[in-house]
C-alpha cells in the first residue's frame, strides 16, 4: 500500500512540474507594455517550455542585452525554423511585450528579418495580445 501511495505521488509530482514550469502571458508579461527592439542576434536557446533569443539593442545608455522569449521550440520547428534559421550577428526588429518586473526581457510575438519578411514567433493560447499569425 505505502508502494503504491509513493509512486502515486511520484508520477503526480513529475506531471505537475512540466505544468507549472509553463506559464500563461500575464503571469510575466504585460500587454501594456508593448516593445519594438532592433538588435542583433547573440545567442538562441531551443529549451523547452520556451525557446528564447537574446539580442544586442543599441540605444542612448549604450548598448542593452535583451531576452526574448519564444514559442516551444516543437512549434519553431512546425513554423519551418531550425537552429540554423538565422545566424548570430543577424540584425532583427522584434515587436512583443516586457516582462512585468520592467526587466530587458519580452515575449516575442513577431519578428522582422532586414528583407522584410515577417516571422510569428509567440506562443499560442497563452493569452498575450496577438497569439497567432494573423491575429
Amino acid at each position: 500500500m505505502r508502494r503504491n501511495l509513493v509512486a502515486t505521488a511520484t508520477v503526480i509530482a513529475l506531471c505537475v512540474a512540466p505544468a507549472m514550469a509553463h506559464h500563461a502571458f500575464s503571469a510575466e508579461f504585460d500587454a501594456n507594455k508593448p516593445v519594438k527592439l532592433t538588435g542583433a542576434i547573440t545567442k538562441v536557446e531551443w529549451i523547452n517550455p520556451h525557446s528564447w533569443m537574446h539580442i544586442d539593442v543599441k540605444g542612448s545608455r549604450g548598448t542593452e542585452a535583451w531576452s526574448i522569449e519564444l514559442a516551444a521550440p516543437n512549434a519553431m520547428l512546425r513554423r519551418g525554423w531550425n537552429k540554423n534559421s538565422i545566424p548570430i550577428g543577424t540584425i532583427v526588429v522584434v515587436e512583443g511585450w516586457q516582462a512585468k518586473n520592467g526587466s530587458k526581457m519580452a515575449n516575442g510575438g513577431f519578428i522582422t528579418l532586414a528583407d522584410g519578411k515577417r516571422l510569428f514567433v509567440g506562443s499560442s493560447g497563452t493569452g498575450a495580445p496577438i497569439d497567432s499569425e494573423g491575429k
